[in-house]
């Protein structure tokens, strides 16, 4: 006898009133992140392997080797042809030539300048540390050296002079050299920044061409890191303010102040009219603080003291600086 067989009915189906609502994922984050800076900072503070130096080494051989034949070649033809003109290429390449060794004692002088500037820098750290006078006489001496020739430091030196022999503390000497010396240069680098800061900044807002603006991040910060360089009394070359560069960018990058934090994002758009509008001049107000905080570590490495007695620049004041005038306030937030 077979049993009776129960069907189960099917439960209704869903209304379409009792689907979940979709939920739009926007395209960008909501706030601005600096992403030209970022990338900027990477690409100049990213190490190069072995196989690619190597690679630029043979590339540069093998060029210089093929200019040296063509011209050789050149010059001879030329003898062989008419010898007046055979001449005048030989004078003409003797000047090439010691053109070419003056910029390299240009760029070796550079080298050594950035070199004597980080070597006081560790003379005046170590003296600190140990507590040590006469060492610190011996560092504060070396650095009024630094500056002797600078008219402007003319004023701040005698100052120094006057003073020094009185102080009996290692770190009253520091202090005071820091506060005579160090103030009008790091007024200087801080005009250097902001200016630096501006031009990312309006760039960014401005210009909506791609990579512009990581283009203009790294030419400005470039160019800014050479400058503050050369008020600390650094003058780069061209190789080496790439170097210095690759030095800051790695000093940035390794203590995280290329990464715009939320606090900083709304420190810094919070209170602009133009960065609640547009979220591209939110873009440039975040690279202009970025660049500034660049700005700062180039201090840091180009100093020849830490800072101690003077204070520290901060990012928002820099900024604030940089930006006066470019992005508007909002009356609600003064």
């Amino acid at each position: 006898m077979k049993r009776p067989v129960i069907l189960e009915l099917d439960a209704p189906p869903a209304s379409p009133a009792e689907a979940p609502p979709v939920i739009d994922q926007p395209a960008f984050d909501a706030a601005p992140q600096g992403r030209a800076m970022q990338i900027a900072a990477k690409l100049a503070a990213r190490p190069r392997s072995r196989l690619t130096r190597f690679f630029w080494q043979a590339t540069g051989a093998l060029v210089g080797f093929l200019i040296t034949v063509a011209l050789w070649n050149f010059v001879t033809g030329l003898f062989a042809a008419n010898p007046m003109l055979g001449w005048v290429a030989t004078g003409l390449l003797i000047l090439f030539l010691i053109a070419c060794v003056l910029m390299a004692l240009r760029e070796l002088t550079a080298f050594a300048k950035l070199g004597r500037l980080d070597k006081l820098h560790q003379e005046v750290i170590e003296a600190g540390n140990r507590d040590d006078l006469r060492a610190a006489r011996k560092a504060v001496d070396r650095m009024a050296k630094l500056y002797s020739a600078r008219p402007e430091m003319k004023w701040s030196l005698a100052r120094l002079r006057e003073r020094a022999p009185e102080q009996l503390d290692t770190q009253t000497l520091l202090r005071l050299t820091e506060t005579e010396l160090m103030a009008p240069l790091d007024a200087a680098a801080r005009l250097e920044i902001e200016a630096a800061a501006r031009t990312v900044a309006t760039v960014t807002a401005l210009v909506p061409l791609a990579l512009a603006d990581v283009a203009t991040a790294l030419i400005a910060n470039l160019r800014m890191i050479r400058g503050v360089a050369e008020i600390y009394g650094g003058r780069a070359g061209s190789l080496g303010a790439l170097r210095l560069a690759r030095t800051v960018m790695t000093h940035v990058i390794a203590t995280g102040a290329v990464a715009a934090g939320d606090d900083l994002i709304e420190t810094m758009t919070g209170g602009h009219l133009a960065a609640k509008i547009s979220r591209r001049f939110g873009e440039g107000v975040i690279n202009g603080a970025l660049t500034a905080r660049v700005g700062i570590a180039a201090m840091e490495v180009c100093r020849p003291m830490p800072f101690a007695a003077l204070p520290r620049p901060k990012v928002t004041q820099l900024t604030g600086g940089a930006l006066k005038g470019v992005f508007t306030r909002s009356k609600d937030e003064d």
